[in-house]
C-alpha cells in the first residue's frame, strides 16, 4: 500500500506539480524489495510408487533399452490310472518385454538474474521440475492402465466364478453415493467390496492390495457408517484424523490423476478406479541426464533433465477396474 501523497500546499512540495508518489517510485527513487521467501505450492498427490513394483528395473541406461520378464510355466495335473502311460511334459515359461520407450525433459535457463538474483533459482527450478516429473508420468501411466485389467476383472459381469459382479463400464458407470442408495445407485462400501471380491476369485494375496479412488470418492468413505471408529477399525473417527487406512483389505490412496471424462478416454462425468497388487503392475525408470552447462546462444546457465521410463502389466488378473461418477 503506498503512502498517502500531500496536498500542494506542503511547504516546501515533496514532488513536482501534478507528480504523486507513484511516478516517484517510479523513476526509481523508492526501492522495492523482494520477500525473500517464496509462496508454498502443492502438488497433485502420486500413487505410482505405492501401487507398482520394481522388481525388474535392473540397469536402465537410455531411452529405448528393455527389460525381458520371464514368467513361470504352468504345470499340467492329469489323472493318474494304474499302469497307465504317463504323459511326458516339458514346461516352458513366456517372456514379457518390458520396453523402456518413453521419456519426459525440462530445460531451463538462467541468464542475468544468475547474478542479481537473491534466490538459488536453479535449486528451486530443479525441486519443482522433480514433483512435476512425477505428476506427469503417474499421470501417463494410470491413463495407459485403462483396459488392462483381466476381462473377467471388469465389466458388467466380473469375477473369474461368479461372473455377475457389476463393477461399471463407461455409460453404464457405477453411480457411487456416501450411503442409502437409491435405485440405480450403488453405495461407496459396496463399490469397494465388489472390488475386492474380484481379486477373491482370482487368488489374488490379501496382503498388499491398494486401491486409488478420485478425491470426490474418498470424502464419500468418510460420510459413510464407515466414519465411526468401531467400524472402520480405529481408535479415532476418520471424521477427526481424516485418516482413511485400510478396508476390506485394501490400503486406500485417494488421487486426482485417475483417468476421468472425455479427456481420459471415458464419458462426461466418468471416473476410473483400480484396486490390485503390486505384483500386477510393473515400472522401470531411470533419471538418464541431468546436466548444467552455459548457453551456447546466450549468456545463460541451461539446466535440463531427462527421464526414461516404462510400463508393463506384467499380470491382469491382479487389477480390477472400476468405472464410477457421481451418484
Amino acid at each position: 500500500m503506498a503512502f498517502p501523497v500531500a496536498t500542494s500546499m506542503t511547504t516546501p512540495a515533496l514532488f513536482p506539480v501534478g507528480s504523486t508518489a507513484n511516478a516517484f517510485s517510479a523513476n526509481g527513487f523508492i526501492p522495492e524489495i523482494w520477500s525473500g521467501k517464496m509462496v508454498e505450492k502443492f502438488y497433485d498427490s502420486t500413487v505410482l510408487a505405492a501401487i507398482s513394483n520394481t522388481d525388474y528395473e535392473g540397469e536402465i541406461k537410455a531411452y529405448g533399452d528393455k527389460v525381458k520378464i520371464r514368467t513361470k510355466p504352468t504345470i499340467t495335473i492329469r489323472d493318474y490310472r494304474a499302469d497307465g502311460l504317463l504323459t511326458v511334459e516339458r514346461p516352458e515359461g513366456g517372456v514379457i518385454d518390458l520396453l523402456i520407450d518413453k521419456g519426459k525433459y525440462w530445460n531451463t535457463i538462467l541468464d542475468v538474474m544468475r547474478i542479481q538474483s537473491d534466490l538459488n533459482a536453479l535449486s528451486m527450478w530443479a525441486d519443482d521440475a522433480a514433483e512435476q516429473m512425477k505428476i506427469v508420468i503417474d499421470t501417463d501411466v494410470l491413463l495407459g492402465l485403462l483396459g488392462d485389467a483381466h476381462a473377467d476383472n471388469k465389466g458388467t459381469t466380473a469375477g473369474r466364478i461368479s461372473n455377475d459382479i457389476n463393477a461399471g463400464i463407461t455409460t453404464a458407470p457405477l453411480a457411487v453415493v456416501s450411503r442409502s442408495p437409491g435405485v440405480g445407485e450403488v453405495e461407496v462400501l459396496d463399490a469397494i467390496l465388489r472390488a475386492g471380491l474380484i481379486l477373491d476369485e482370482q487368488n489374488i494375496p490379501e496382503t498388499g492390495r491398494w486401491i486409488v479412488l478420485p478425491t470426490w470418492m474418498s470424502s464419500l468413505i468418510k460420510m459413510s457408517e464407515l466414519r465411526q471408529a468401531y467400524l472402520s477399525g480405529d481408535s479415532v473417527s476418520m471424521l477427526r484424523n481424516g485418516r482413511i487406512g485400510m478396508v476390506d483389505r485394501f490400503t486406500i490412496y485417494s488421487s486426482n490423476l485417475l483417468p476421468a471424462g472425455v479427456a481420459g478416454g471415458l464419458a462426461a462425468g466418468e471416473t476410473a478406479v483400480y484396486a490390485g497388487h503390486s505384483h500386477g503392475l510393473t515400472f522401470a525408470s531411470q533419471m538418464t541426464n541431468m546436466e548444467v552447462l552455459r548457453s551456447e546462444s546466450t549468456f545463460g546457465t541451461l539446466q535440463r533433465g531427462l527421464q526414461v521410463y516404462g510400463y508393463k502389466t506384467v499380470d491382469s488378473k491382479a487389477i480390477a477396474e472400476l468405472i464410477v461418477t457421481k451418484g
